[in-house]
């Protein structure tokens, strides 16, 4: 009787658990930038409930505080990403590759490209009008995506009105919510306070430390590129800011290359310009800013960070990036704490 009650317990959640996974899956994208947001602006709200005697006027001038800082830029940035992709998708597409062959033909990759060459048994000019399609080929994907996203307005409203709904009861709520979750975990008192300290350690290590230190490195990239006179600036700026997620390479797996391009392409200071920015400015932010914000707190094998920063940006999108460690790093948690409750037990 008790394995069958069991069975039917386990086989109800599991159904239940599923429907209700069905029911949230068209908000998950509206909830999971709710979520990063609450999380950013947790502090603010805090302080603002030092002075403010009801929560929810702390969470609405929070949210207002957000909206403000957020809202603004971001549309005004999305705007400019637009127009710079289409620049850049419509100059290839114009068969302008001139600069593409005169870089091909320097000394420093001229070696390079004929030993592709003759490995793949292509000519020259189809080794360049393969590069030159595929880059337009990403650009005009990438100017679909957004375009699409932003001409279907009754979707983006309605996800918009969702996300702001849901900052709003995240910020007031959240202290209680977290609580009863507490509650509910089957674990003991010791194995929920490492599981809590876990958590905060992981959050304060993939938001606070890899969303700032992307956004101060994308920012800093965007300007020097835009003041050295590089086409697309806002689009190298967002391409720094992702890179920076990158294990290993980071943010200069974009400025490198940029560095390396400038300098074949004869304009050497400017080139100097950018490495000095890139080694003293970009990276200096992630080896110094990301060490302070995450300290002796939890963290992922590199390994692990990777792949789990790509999964989150093919199942989720641009909020993959923080939601997919974020995810992975939660799941590790759980699991040794069920790895130590065994080992417990087995002793």
């Amino acid at each position: 009787m008790s394995r069958f009650y069991s069975f039917a317990v386990i086989t109800l959640l599991l159904i239940l658990g599923f429907l209700t996974y069905q029911i949230i899956k068209p908000f998950l994208t509206p909830i999971a930038w709710a979520i990063v947001f609450s999380i950013v602006f947790y502090p603010v709200y805090v302080f603002i409930l030092k002075y403010a005697r009801w929560k929810s006027v702390a969470a609405l001038v929070t949210l207002a505080i957000i909206l403000v800082v957020i809202l603004g830029p971001f549309s005004y940035f999305t705007y400019l990403l637009v127009i710079e992709l289409k620049d850049l998708s419509g100059y290839l597409e114009a068969d302008k590759i001139e600069e593409l062959e005169s870089l091909m033909h320097h000394p420093a990759i001229k070696t390079v490209t004929d030993s592709v060459l003759s490995v793949f048994d292509l000519t020259e000019e189809e080794l360049n009008q393969t590069i030159v399609d595929n880059i337009s080929k990403l650009g005009k994907e990438m100017v679909g995506r957004i375009t699409k996203g932003a001409s279907n307005l009754v979707i983006v409203s309605l996800d918009f009105l969702f996300m702001v709904f849901s900052i709003f009861f995240f910020l007031r709520d959240g202290p209680e919510f977290l609580g009863k979750t507490r509650n509910y975990m089957p674990f003991s008192e010791i194995q929920k306070d490492r599981l809590v300290k876990q958590i905060r350690d992981i959050v304060i290590s993939t938001i606070y430390g890899g969303v700032a230190v992307s956004i101060i490195q994308g920012t800093i990239a965007g300007i020097a590129f835009f003041f050295l006179g590089i086409s697309t600036p806002v689009v190298w700026g967002l391409a720094t800011s992702i890179a920076s997620f990158v294990p290993l390479l980071g943010a200069a797996a974009i400025w490198v290359p940029a560095t390396g391009y400038l300098f074949l392409t004869g304009a050497v200071l400017k080139g100097f310009i950018l490495a000095i920015i890139g080694l003293f400015g970009i990276s200096l932010v992630d080896n110094i800013l990301k060490p302070i914000i995450i300290g002796g707190r939890t963290k992922m094998p590199i390994l692990v960070i990777f792949f789990s920063v790509l999964g989150g940006i093919k199942l989720l999108g641009l909020i993959g990036l923080i939601m997919g460690p974020l995810v992975i790093a939660l799941f590790i948690s759980v699991i040794e704490i069920f790895r130590s409750v065994e080992g417990g037990q087995n002793a």
